[in-house]
């Protein structure tokens, strides 16, 4: 085992970023006081030449090249809240009706924000370059796309990558790993069913897009329960159905919206196939037309077994070997440093944010919130990762 570099925690810092970034979000490609304020703290400890803002419209690069020779090593954090109010009675909630950052992106910020600064200050100690990389747009805009298309990965040109995320799953003091595929793909699907409306003490003289949905909602189960082997994940959702105005009216038209998450190529690339012959076969039997839509989204985050090694690694000496969880179990979340990824050998990981006071509620809920000493675990790894030669 390595032994553990010397990491003071900022303990003040870390929780001062992180309440911040919560109280004032920003959705997907608007984070420009987000932006503004890391640019501030950047330049405390950065000179203004190592400094690249406004990539993918808010993101910002940041190079810091040490005194020693090694590779350039990119260490990455997303910006963006999402889209919901939060629910939470905390000093610190959001102060933005309809953005919330309940996906943990706050506690990324300030886990990179505090890492540059410090490590700018031992650059002595730096083998290589580092790159600090603050994206934008994760939450389904693909600012990872978007910034590898405005040159992030070259001036200079990356080696390896490291990203974090919390998670809710682990305890604080933990973090977890899993080589070769860890996040899904995602993909998202669009339906419209279109019917004849009419009234609804009178359905003989209607087609019903109702009726049609609530079958399809459960026929689409089928894929997965029926058409593609157990040992292959796949998960196909409606997490949208909008029809109809009132209750004695029935309408026109249906719309589904919903996502699809896979790993296997080969099952990822048959289910459009499979939904659509459902939804026709539905169409032709309550006498519908219908619209489908298939939009490919994110690949799967896949992990590189060397730079695996290098964060566990590192893990047995910040958390101890008994604390890093590998092979960590695989996850249906998605997330775009996976364009990164398949360009770069990468390491994308996890930490722990349960604790006895915030215990486990997942991303993308509006109760979500951390045990904020989790802040310290990220903190350690991103610094560590960042002197690792």
């Amino acid at each position: 085992m390595m032994a553990p570099p010397s990491i003071e925690v900022p303990t003040e810092e870390l929780i001062r970023y992180r309440r911040h970034f919560h109280a004032h979000p920003e959705l997907s490609l608007e984070e420009y006081e987000t932006a503004a304020f890391i640019e501030r703290e950047l330049l405390e400890v950065f000179d203004l030449r190592d400094l690249r803002t406004g990539v993918a419209k808010t993101g910002i690069l940041a190079t810091l090249r040490g005194s020693k020779p090694g590779p350039v090593t990119l260490l990455r954090a997303d910006m963006d809240g999402l889209p919901m109010d939060e629910t939470n009675d905390v000093p610190y909630r959001s102060q933005r009706s309809g953005a919330m950052h309940a996906c943990g992106h706050d506690g990324h910020m300030a886990v990179l924000l505090a890492a540059a600064r410090a490590l700018a200050r031992r650059r002595e100690e730096v083998c290589g370059t580092l790159v600090f990389c603050f994206q934008p747009g994760e939450e389904g805009p693909a600012g990872n796309k978007l910034m590898i298309e405005e040159g992030a990965l070259e001036s200079p040109h990356v080696d390896r990558t490291f990203a974090l995320h919390l998670y809710s799953g682990l305890e604080v003091g933990k973090i977890g790993v899993r080589d070769g595929a860890f996040f899904a793909a995602s993909d998202r699907f669009d339906i419209a069913l279109l019917g004849k409306g009419g009234h609804g003490a009178m359905p003989q003289f209607s087609v019903d897009p109702i009726v049609a949905a609530g079958q399809l909602v459960g026929a689409l189960q089928t894929i997965v329960s029926r058409e593609v082997a157990p040992k292959d994940p796949l998960v196909v959702t409606v997490g949208s159905l909008h029809a109809g105005t009132t209750f004695n009216v029935i309408p026109d038209r249906a719309e589904l919206r919903g996502t699809v998450r896979s790993f296997d190529p080969a099952v990822r690339a048959a289910v459009p196939e499979r939904m659509e012959r459902i939804v026709e076969g539905i169409c032709d039997a309550l006498r519908l037309d219908y619209t489908f839509e298939y939009l490919w989204g994110y690949p799967p985050t896949v992990n590189d077994p060397a730079m695996n090694a290098i964060v566990r690694t590192v893990g047995d000496a910040v958390v101890g070997a008994e604390n890093v969880v590998y092979p960590a179990d695989l996850m249906l979340w998605a997330e775009d440093m996976a364009y990164m990824q398949e360009l770069r050998p990468g390491a994308y990981f996890v930490v722990g944010v349960r604790g006895p006071e915030i215990g486990f509620e997942p991303q993308h809920s509006a109760r979500y919130d951390i045990d904020e000493r989790a802040l310290g675990v990220a903190y350690r790894m991103m610094v560590a990762l960042g002197l690792h030669p």
